[in-house]
């Protein structure tokens, strides 16, 4: 007799969206690009002696209320154009709790904070929320902690 050893805590496995599905349904307008592009360079410069404005990563531990999030970018790109000769503000917009080892994991997750797992939904809302406050011309930073 053959026993299964292998993936024995596996529930179920559900599909995630190919990234350019995601894609194509909110795409980045030139402004975002161009914020992108623009703090790309400026980050590399300000790592590279070539701009002495500081860096700022600045927002919240984690994402849960993309209204608020929304909200809070809207102040920032203000800040972040008030202060652009000696600053070069980042919204930090993270979608994760890597280090919860119980409760809520995180916006791409468990989006609707139920314990539904809707993983596909979850990336839906980040990939929404990042392309909205790029719209706006405020750049985004991340973290990678689990690729």
């Amino acid at each position: 007799m053959h026993y299964q050893t292998d993936d024995v805590r596996i529930r179920e496995i559900k599909e995630l969206l190919p990234p350019v599905a995601v894609i194509e349904k909110y795409p980045v307008n030139e402004l975002a690009s161009t914020a992108v592009f623009e703090t790309r360079q400026a980050i590399h410069h300000i790592l590279n002696d070539q701009d002495d404005r500081m860096l700022v990563i600045i927002g919240p531990c984690s994402i849960h209320d993309t209204e608020s999030a929304i909200e809070y970018g809207h102040r920032l790109v203000k800040l972040r154009e008030h202060y652009k000769g000696t600053l070069e503000i980042v919204m930090r917009v993270y979608f994760e709790k890597p280090r919860t080892t119980v409760g809520w994991k995180g916006l791409i997750n468990d989006p609707f904070l139920n314990g539904s797992f809707n993983i596909n939904e979850g990336l839906r809302i980040a990939r929404k929320l990042l392309v909205d406050l790029n719209n706006i011309g405020l750049p985004t930073a991340g973290e990678f902690l689990d690729m």
